[in-house]
């Protein structure tokens, strides 16, 4: 079952913004390392600087390419899945009432159609050991029904899902080349400053083996995508196709994977996100060794600070994130957490709002303790929490999308803030909880639930938190079908969903 609860407070994807849409550039914490043994792709030595013969340009000096193109395009791959045409990412625009349009898959060519057949997507991957081990994006496998590689030579193998993590769009995959092959070695991340030249690789439009190159426009951007948003901001070309391919600095090593961009028509414009190497790194650790990812959880939501908020509680405007809910039984409410605490710091680092929140609980190992800064009253205590293991984490799913697909809804959760309840015409009083997002070809899509709808019952069960949510949906689903009283642009309805049903046939 996908059923998560956004600590952001308001869900991203009705934020007011000027952007025209963020796309998946495809066809989406724990602290283990990667360790690797193989040969690798020659090191590229960092590339000299030169005037391009006849440019004119005295007083400019641009970088050449070539030799460090030469040396890692051995180790980056073109993945094509086999998928049915409805899981495609089309039909999901028209469930989100704002400007984040999603793409779940790229490379869409003539093949792509309304037909219920499966069908095609491509994307990009790297390989990043001698014995086949390949990292793309998560969006790009996601509802496969099969995975295959070619590889820079042309070698078409077959690929096996190790593990998958939507909460950072990371995939592994592993292809048996009865031989060693060349790969490229994850950087260091936290050290790529903006201005600095980069390198993206990858299949767009199913090209395949094509580079673009440009700068880094900005770090840590958190543009909706997930509760552990962190890109790397650049202005290289990023297309349809692009997704899970590798983003080079000079010195050949891997500082990103090339994920999404923000484009009005879906073409490039400038403005493309990269994964950052150290999430990477991580996510995939813990992906090789268990095919999940473990993370820290205390159960609250929480969201900003408004100025009105903190004038009330007396605290500084902007600082912090307010707990706007504690679910039942979570570590938070053992450790005595309240709605209406501000937390500021976890285990000494500053919490400025619900983002840092969710990376700092994230990154704490379950079982371990985390200290936590808390505002409350106007005055601060220091709160012990015991943190918990982040509930339903995607596990390895060596079957694709088939198998998980029958025993989860596919919806998103958040809860319901006065914003939202005005922007969502929800009347006053009504408690429950926002759908924040629909999963593409799940029950909850074909029963006609969409972004936006706001649950306030599961059958005759009175639901106001994400996490109540949560319990109902698994208590009722047990009998394969759920019942759900949402509100709907003001009206209330009972939405009937079929648990068997699921378009990946």
């Amino acid at each position: 079952m996908t059923l998560s609860s956004d600590s952001h407070g308001a869900p991203r994807h009705w934020r007011r913004t000027a952007m025209a849409g963020i796309l998946l550039a495809g066809t989406a914490l724990g602290g283990l390392a990667v360790g690797h043994a193989g040969f690798a792709a020659s090191e590229a030595t960092p590339v000299a600087p030169v005037n391009p013969p006849g440019s004119g340009m005295t007083g400019q000096r641009l970088p050449d390419f070539t030799d460090l193109v030469t040396q890692v395009k051995p180790a980056v791959v073109s993945i094509t899945t086999r998928l049915q045409a409805d899981a495609s990412g089309d039909d999901d625009q028209a469930q989100m009432p704002s400007p984040f349009r999603q793409f779940p898959f790229g490379g869409m060519g003539p093949q792509m159609g309304p037909q219920r057949h499966a069908t095609e997507a491509r994307g990009s991957g790297f390989i990043i050991d001698a014995s086949g081990t390949i990292v793309t994006n998560n969006h790009v496998v996601k509802g496969a029904k099969t995975v295959s590689v070619t590889l820079d030579d042309g070698t078409k193998l077959p690929a096996k899902v190790i593990g998958r993590d939507a909460r950072t769009d990371i995939a592994v995959l592993k292809v048996d080349a009865k031989k060693q092959l060349p790969y490229i070695q994850l950087g260091n991340s936290a050290n790529v400053k903006p201005g600095q030249w980069v390198v993206a690789m990858g299949n767009p439009f199913g090209l395949g083996g094509s580079v673009t190159a440009g700068i880094v426009s900005a770090n840590g951007r958190d543009i909706g995508a997930g509760p552990y948003d962190q890109f790397i901001q650049i202005d290289a070309p990023i297309n349809q196709g692009n997704s899970g391919g590798p983003l080079f600095t000079q010195d050949g090593k891997v500082i990103g994977i090339n994920t999404a961009i923000l484009s009005p028509s879906g073409g490039s414009i400038g403005i493309g996100f990269a994964i950052p190497s150290d999430l990477i790194r991580t996510v995939v650790a813990q992906l090789e060794t268990s095919g999940k990812v473990t993370r820290g959880y205390i159960g609250v939501e929480a969201q900003q600070v408004s100025d009105a908020m903190a004038k009330a509680l007396r605290v500084g405007a902007g600082s912090g994130a307010l707990i706007a809910g504690v679910q039942r039984d979570a570590p938070a409410a053992r450790a005595g957490l309240e709605p209406g605490d501000v937390i500021t710091a976890v285990n000494g680092q500053n919490v400025k709002n619900p983002h840092d929140l969710a990376l700092n609980i994230a990154a704490v190992q379950p079982g371990d303790e985390a200290k936590l800064e808390v505002l409350r009253d106007g005055g601060s205590k220091t709160v012990a929490v015991k943190v918990g293991q982040l509930p339903n984490e995607q596990t390895a799913s060596n079957d694709t999308a088939e198998q998980s697909s029958r025993d989860r809804i596919g919806l998103a959760l958040a809860p319901l803030s006065p914003d939202l309840r005005g922007q969502l015409d929800v009347p006053d009083g009504t408690r429950g909880v926002v759908v924040r997002n629909v999963e593409p070809g799940s029950p909850a899509e074909q029963a006609g639930l969409q972004a936006g709808d706001v649950i306030v019952g599961v059958g005759g069960k009175q639901v106001a938190s994400p996490g109540e949510a949560a319990n109902a949906i698994r208590g009722a689903s047990k009998d394969h079908a759920v019942a759900l009283r949402i509100v709907r642009n003001g009206q209330s309805m009972f939405v009937g969903v079929n648990m068997d049903q699921s378009s990946e046939g």
